[in-house]
């Protein structure tokens, strides 16, 4: 009989991406095999607290006007007491106290306080093995700025930006505004340490700069600029390699918009009308090959591990990365999962190999 790995599915999250994070993991829920693990679902609370959540993917559904959110009953799980236990402490509701070991954990997180390095951080010094990047590559994914300062170093395309803090902003606007004209019109402002295009918002000219800049600093106290990109929006999932092998990467997925200005929250995860999915993108041999090799790239330039997404603009002159992702949307209809279906590796067995990649990276 084989012994069934014991995984912390972590979730939530005191982000402004906690719903996002809740769906996702009701699709890793659903798609978990029973008869390979035993599940220990973990939400993170908007307040912090760690409790035991449900085992029912149908209770993590987000849409038709449907946000999930981890919400507290009274449970508690605590992390291991020192580095040599692996187990959490379980205090159910009614006060009941288990101890349960847990062999790997799953931490489907997106933004502050998870994806950025902190959880992770978190994880290494209980020596729990966790699925995905660990710290230095999750913090450099979660701060653009730092992202494309790493990639352009390693000579990877990017857009040309400029990073405004609070204070600058509140001190000498007329610099902020000399610029984004510098950068040129239409420009897009983006929260530095957000995703699922959160905070994001644009402006076609300098009266609209003010109003993009209060958005974007309403999620956090650094925002890059960016001029507006002409071009294909085309994603790329990157998975690690076993045993140190090179990491590999997908067949891309495409964006097309058809009625709506950028790929938005809405957009995204909401159901929203004006965008498609396509996914294998329709690319030449010798463009998805560059595109691989860019990803892979990126992949390596931050010391990614596990997973991430790589997203890129075609453009008239060629691929320009960005960003990076390295905690993607992972739901059965998300992009990185759907460009591995399309690659011919099912939703289950990615879990599984990331699993499998996770406990490898600790031998």
């Amino acid at each position: 009989m084989t012994t069934k790995l014991a995984l912390a599915l972590l979730f939530g999250g005191r982000s402004s991406e906690h719903s996002v994070s809740v769906a996702t993991a009701g699709g890793v829920l659903g798609a978990l095999d029973p008869e390979k693990y035993d599940i220990v679902p973990v939400g993170i609370t908007r307040d912090g607290g760690y409790v035991l959540g449900s085992t029912d993917p149908a209770d993590y559904f987000m849409g038709e006007g449907r946000m999930p959110e981890v919400r507290d009953d009274g449970s508690r799980v605590e992390w291991p007491r020192d580095a040599r236990s692996h187990a959490l402490t379980v205090t159910s509701a009614s006060g009941e106290v288990r101890e349960v070991r847990i062999d790997v954990v799953f931490p489907i997180l997106h933004g502050l306080w998870g994806e950025d390095g902190t959880v992770q951080g978190l994880l290494e010094l209980v020596d729990l093995p966790a699925v995905g990047s660990g710290v230095l590559a999750s913090a450099l994914g979660m701060d653009k700025h730092f992202m494309k300062v790493v990639f352009t170093q390693a000579g990877l395309p990017v857009a040309p930006w400029a990073t405004v803090s609070r204070r600058e902003w509140a001190d000498d606007p007329a610099s902020v505004h000399a610029a984004a004209s510098a950068l040129g019109y239409p420009v897009f402002v983006k929260p530095a340490r957000a995703g699922s295009s959160v905070g994001v918002a644009k402006a076609t000219d300098a009266s609209g700069l003010a109003a993009a800049m209060e958005t974007a600093l309403a999620e956090d106290v650094k925002v890059l600029i960016e001029p507006a990109v002409v071009g294909r929006e085309i994603e790329i999932a990157v998975l690690g390699g076993a045993g140190g092998a090179k990491p590999r990467a997908s067949v891309a997925g495409e964006i097309v918009l058809t009625g709506r200005e950028f790929y938005d929250f809405e957009g995204k995860y909401l159901g929203g009308d004006g965008v498609e999915l396509q996914c294998p993108a329709v690319l030449s041999g010798a463009e998805l090959a560059e595109m691989q090799d860019l990803a892979v790239r990126a992949f390596e330039a931050i010391g990614a591990a596990g997973l991430s997404r790589v997203d890129f603009f075609l453009t008239e002159a060629g691929w320009v990365i960005n960003e990076i992702n390295t905690m993607p949307g992972f739901t059965p209809i998300s992009m990185y999962p759907k460009c591995w279906e399309a690659s011919g590796l099912p939703y289950p067995a990615l879990i599984d190999e990331l699993v499998a990649l996770a406990l490898d990276a600790r031998d």
